[in-house]
């Protein structure tokens, strides 16, 4: 965040920045969603909705994941939340408290561990390595198992480096848990956003707890609106917690919400991945060329996550003599973790339009033929 005040203070000096490290999509909301919002404020559909959320909305993303992910998931277990990170939340405040243990990746969203700070519980490293591909498996799990442990944060596709989790670990992963007496909470934001077809953890097991969000794929970013998938057992408990803390999600994204859902809106938000997969793959064409190692395997969200070692020593450092020098604003790796030589890593969003990523490339060869 220090990154883009930075940045933001160099474009109202006048400086064309080039951002690439903010994980938002540059797509504006689809116009039907807006009209959507339009409507209920005219309607005066303003007043709290339940603290589980509209119903017609919550049935709505039950027939979402029916007609679109092949999985029966009953609407009744779907909590609409602010959020993707009230989603998280809830599902951690439900599930853990005082002396638990969380497992959370790193690299990884680097709000998890603070969301399980919040709870008065301990995050857990879950240390991923880049020469293997940054995959999550069963032995790793285990061995990164402690006696308080209590279950896991997994997310896929994955913040920063892309990362889709491989179907058959994440069986045996979640079937091992249930061993423990333990949980599985699946982060599926950038659902929708990946280069095979899609797929949720809920087709593997419905006790997996799913959180998804408007945000990324829907383009929704600053309604705040996301939701919480639970097994039966929770749905009492995040429903009192949720008029707590929240009371009920913002009235009006859910109205607009429900375009999301259309065929219009769905066939839009499919011609915007078409172009996010054309930026990416651009990207993992031109940075090599750099110097720069594209590590893992990137097939989803819309992230790089690279290995700048060979051409520098500290990627913060890097980051913020390149945006002051070019513009071009980039995420060091030390915002998503500490062990994993956070600081021979960057993440790059590819979140602007392909001429200004060639800008961007440009800007930064430039840089580094003059280090």
């Amino acid at each position: 965040m220090s990154l883009v005040r930075q940045a933001a203070e160099l474009a109202e000096q006048g400086m064309d920045v080039i951002h690439l490290g903010i994980g938002e999509p540059d797509f504006p909301t689809p116009q039907e969603i807006v009209l959507a919002g339009q409507d209920a404020l005219a309607a005066g559909r303003t007043r709290y909705t339940s603290a589980l959320g509209l119903d017609e909305l919550r049935q709505a993303i039950a027939q979402y994941y029916q007609q679109r992910l092949n999985v029966v998931v009953p609407w009744q277990h779907i909590a609409l939340t602010p959020g993707g990170s009230g989603a998280l939340q809830l599902a951690l405040a439900a599930l853990v408290g005082p002396g638990d243990g969380v497992l959370v990746t790193d690299p990884g969203y680097p709000c998890n561990r603070h969301f399980v700070e919040l709870v008065s519980a301990e995050p857990q490293p879950l240390i991923r390595h880049h020469d293997k591909d940054w995959a999550i498996t069963l032995k790793e799990v285990q061995a990164a198992w402690r006696p308080n442990t209590r279950g896991l944060i997994l997310a896929s596709p994955d913040n920063p480096t892309g990362s889709v989790l491989e179907r058959q670990e994440l069986v045996a992963i979640a079937q091992w848990v249930k061993s423990q007496n333990g949980f599985v909470i699946v982060d599926e934001i950038y659902q929708g956003l990946s280069v095979q077809a899609p797929w949720s953890a809920l087709s593997i097991d419905d006790g997996i707890i799913v959180i998804n969000s408007f945000s990324k794929y829907f383009g929704m970013t600053g309604w705040r609106l996301g939701w919480l998938v639970t097994p039966a057992h929770m749905i009492e408990d995040v429903e009192r917690m949720a008029q707590n803390f929240f009371l009920a999600p913002a009235t009006v994204s859910q109205h607009a919400a429900l375009a999301a859902f259309t065929p219009q809106v769905q066939q839009e938000l499919e011609m915007r991945q078409t172009e996010l997969l054309e930026r990416r793959e651009y990207l993992m064409q031109e940075l090599p060329s750099l110097g720069w190692h594209i590590t893992g395997s990137p097939e989803g969200a819309f992230y790089l996550y690279v290995h700048i070692g060979k051409t520098v020593s500290d990627s913060f450092s890097f980051c913020e003599q390149l945006l002051a020098a070019t513009g071009v604003a980039l995420t060091p790796g030390i915002d998503f973790g500490q062990h994993h030589n956070a600081h021979e890593f960057v993440r790059i969003a590819y979140t602007v339009p392909l001429p200004r990523l060639r800008e961007a490339v440009a800007r930064i060869q430039q840089f580094l033929e003059l280090k």
